[in-house]
């Protein structure tokens, strides 16, 4: 099972605030970092005690690992935010795919495809395609 998928079985990343993913970004930018020195970075606009608290939330909800260091801790995060996107999309998408207008989102989402971007509709249609090809080999169809 993808670790980061049984992460957000209880709190999908879609349910992220604003600033718990603007805190998860600058911390991931740094590598590691202290609430003073998110602070310090002037890119968020909040108290010591919210950066403090928001980022005690993230570590609890798995997505920050942290060490002592002094007084204060050091965090670091677990994951990119490519792949927190990641999972926020696929867990997205699961809900829609398990409705009963499953093929009704699909046609919407074909149709969104094509009207932002020709291209970007070929690409769909190729990956559907090598996606159905690896299916039947892992099946054992050859076609």
């Amino acid at each position: 099972m993808d670790p980061l998928r049984s992460i957000f079985e209880n709190t999908p990343p879609a349910r992220l605030g604003p600033l718990e993913r603007q805190i998860h970004r600058a911390v991931w930018a740094r590598g590691t970092a202290t609430v003073r020195e998110v602070l310090e970075d002037g890119t968020i606009w909040q108290t010591y005690t919210t950066i403090m608290t928001t980022m005690d939330r993230l570590f609890r909800k798995g997505l920050l690992a942290r060490v002592l260091e002094g007084k204060a801790f050091r965090y670091s995060a677990r994951y990119s935010p490519e792949e927190l996107e990641r999972v926020a999309a696929l867990h997205g998408i699961r809900q829609l795919l398990g409705s009963e207008y499953a093929s009704l989102h699909l046609s919407y989402f074909v149709e969104a495809v094509g009207a932002q971007d020709e291209k970007l509709l070929e690409e769909l249609q190729s990956m559907v395609e090598r996606r159905r090809a690896e299916l039947l080999l892992k099946k054992g169809d050859p076609r």
